[in-house]
């Protein structure tokens, strides 16, 4: 039977040692023969609608996005993905667009444009106006 080796970087643990209670924490795993043989895989090509703020500098994988609507009473956090996605906090699969992440949280048919927003206060809605509008990094 093959045996099955997972290696953390110091800087996980120093994470998880530091999350709330109620914090969801992503690992990826990349598999491979050995870590010094093991084949490095492509990087990952932002694509659908976050796309161009990431592609234009306006958006970084691993930017945690959050709302809350105090009169629901409800809030969300999600990180982006290299390739563009939303994961969402007690979702397995990630989300391809903003509204589809926002949804899964309200369940309800929302502009996740408006509704997440970066650490900074800015909504997604911003960042997309400042690539229209020809602003970039």
């Amino acid at each position: 039977m093959p045996t099955l080796s997972i290696h953390f970087d110091s800087a996980v643990f120093a994470h998880l040692a530091h999350a709330r209670d109620d914090e969801t924490v992503h690992v990826t795993l990349t598999l491979g023969t050995n870590p010094t043989t093991a084949p490095s895989a492509p990087p990952a090509v932002p694509r659908g609608p976050l796309a161009g703020l990431m592609q234009a500098g306006l958006l970084a994988p691993g930017t945690v996005l959050a709302f809350h609507q105090r009169r629901a009473n409800r809030s969300g956090r999600a990180v982006v993905t290299a390739d563009g996605q939303l994961i969402v906090d007690g979702h397995a699969q990630p989300f391809p667009s903003p509204s589809k992440a926002a949804e899964a949280v309200t369940g309800n048919v929302i502009n996740g444009w408006t509704l997440w927003h970066l650490p900074d206060g800015r909504a997604l809605d911003e960042l997309r106006r400042e690539l229209d509008n020809g602003s970039t990094k």
